[in-house]
């Protein structure tokens, strides 16, 4: 198994050297040469615990790797950083099932392969005997940057820098990021929203002048994010792990086709949910949930794509998101892999902030739909599940539950759902709090959280009760032009 670019067909990479550099030099995503076909193994994989799984499943993609070393990772990554040793247990809440992704420790899906990350970029490291230091790069929308820093901390041989929208994320997340421990972490709010953090980190990745002098002072530039292929192949996993989950308790049969509701901002979540259907996993409709920032909505609506609109700051921060980075490994593969047309798509993107999409690729998109909620319809879904079933959820998965009904009133309910969580309620507390119960505008955060606890009858998770505590560590504000500045001062270089 190799790796290519989106955007040439110039370069060919090990997995292992993909993972390290982790956006190409044409400013392509990595993309494998191949799908690995698992159609027969369903079924002598359906009763593989979920380490059993995610070694089965990688070891297809990460071909140089030996089995001891990715045997390693897995265990290093899943063995003790989960509280349970599912690491992804599904609930059935009604009709439809919830797969929770946020058993780690930062609370959030994007522990899942950010656990395993940090091992499989060590590793591959050790494979490529290189002689600098990895610079680890991320912007963030909340999530992916507590993830990262806890994932990351204290790794040889690698530094890490995470920027986030001051603005633009949860009062829990903010603090999990500025009181985040570590000799090789630095944490920076940006002055600006995710969209210009992350469109700086990718100009970063591709000034080569900039490059050259961190080539000097010893560092080559990584990502953390899911445009880095080692962040996404891992979720993969869950998808299989949930099936078979459905199989192994008889609520479906092998073979027999479901749906899943992915919330989603920068489209790596669900991109792995369409990769594991090109391996052969039963799927009949990946449903692309969004909040108001509803460009991919529009997207699979229309065939066009524009991020020339407002970014509105909502109650799932964590989606407030116009430009969908990883939704470029999915046209690649709707165009058929041509590579030349990927690249004058996005430099017309780059230049316009808009592109439409041929019919051919349109109809090579069949496997998704799209769906959109707005505040108060996340609110109100929050409120009728906690009703209904006695379950919390926090504002991103409700989300994808509203957008499911909608779903289901326009569909014959056919399949089963599976709908992807996000995170921890009590890592957007207020919110889900307010959805739930009123009169709790004087209440300070942690006020909020225990309350939250007492009315759902469910513990303060471990890693937010243990923030109370925590010094802030972190306080750097940059203007979303100084990334480099903040860089450099990190570095001291």
């Amino acid at each position: 198994m190799n790796y290519i670019s989106t955007r040439s067909n110039t370069e060919t990479l090990s997995a292992s050297q993909a993972i390290i550099k982790g956006l190409s030099d044409d400013g392509g995503l990595y993309v494998p040469s191949k799908f690995p076909d698992l159609r027969e193994e369903l079924k002598n994989l359906s009763t593989l615990t979920y380490c059993e799984l995610a070694f089965f499943i990688l070891k297809n993609f990460l071909t140089d790797f030996t089995d001891e070393e990715l045997s390693n990772c897995i265990n290093s990554a899943y063995k003790n950083n989960f509280d349970t040793s599912e690491i992804t247990p599904i609930k059935q809440i009604g009709n439809d099932y919830i797969l929770e992704l946020f058993h780690g420790p930062t609370l959030a899906f994007k522990d899942i392969a950010l656990t395993l990350m940090p091992h499989l970029l060590k590793t591959s490291i050790n494979k490529n005997n290189l002689d600098k230091e990895i610079l680890v790069l991320t912007a963030t929308s909340g999530d992916t940057g507590k993830a990262a820093l806890e994932g990351f901390k204290d790794i040889d041989n690698v530094k890490i820098i995470v920027f986030f929208p001051e603005n633009g994320v949860s009062p829990i997340q903010k603090l999990q990021m500025k009181t985040q421990e570590g000799k090789n972490v630095f944490v920076a709010g940006i002055n600006g929203n995710f969209d210009d953090a992350q469109s700086a980190v990718k100009k970063i990745f591709s000034n080569d002048d900039f490059n050259k002098i961190l080539n000097k002072n010893g560092f080559i530039l990584s990502s953390a994010n899911s445009i880095n292929i080692g962040r996404l192949l891992p979720q993969v996993v869950y998808y299989f792990y949930s099936y078979f989950k459905l199989v192994n308790t008889k609520k479906i049969k092998l073979f027999d086709k479901v749906n899943f509701v992915v919330p989603t901002g920068n489209f790596g979540d669900i991109l792995a949910g369409y990769y594991a259907k090109e391996m052969g996993l039963p799927v009949n409709k990946l449903i692309c949930a969004s909040n108001e920032n509803n460009v991919l909505y529009d997207f699979f609506r229309t065939g066009e794509y524009n991020k020339n609109k407002e970014l509105k700051l909502t109650t799932s921060p964590s989606m407030d998101i116009l430009v969908s980075s990883n939704l470029e490994r999915l046209l690649f593969e709707s165009c058929n892999r041509d590579s030349r047309l990927i690249s004058a798509l996005f430099k017309s993107f780059s230049e316009t902030g808009y592109y439409k999409i041929s019919n051919l690729m349109r109809q090579n998109l069949n496997d998704f739909c799209g769906y959109y909620c707005t505040d108060e319809e996340v609110s109100e879904t929050i409120n009728h599940v906690f009703n209904k079933y006695n379950y919390l959820i926090d504002t991103h998965t409700s989300v994808a539950y509203c957008s499911l009904n909608k779903f289901k009133s326009n569909n014959s309910n056919k399949y089963k759902n599976i709908i992807l969580s996000t995170a921890s309620p009590f890592k957007f507390a207020k919110d889900v709090l307010n959805s739930i119960n009123n009169n709790n505008n004087n209440l300070q955060d942690f006020d909020v959280i225990d309350k939250l606890s007492i009315l759902g009858k469910i513990d303060v998770p471990k890693p937010i009760a243990d923030l109370r505590d925590k010094k802030i560590i972190h306080d750097n504000i940059y203007d979303k032009n100084e990334l480099k500045l903040a860089i450099q001062n990190f570095l001291e270089i």
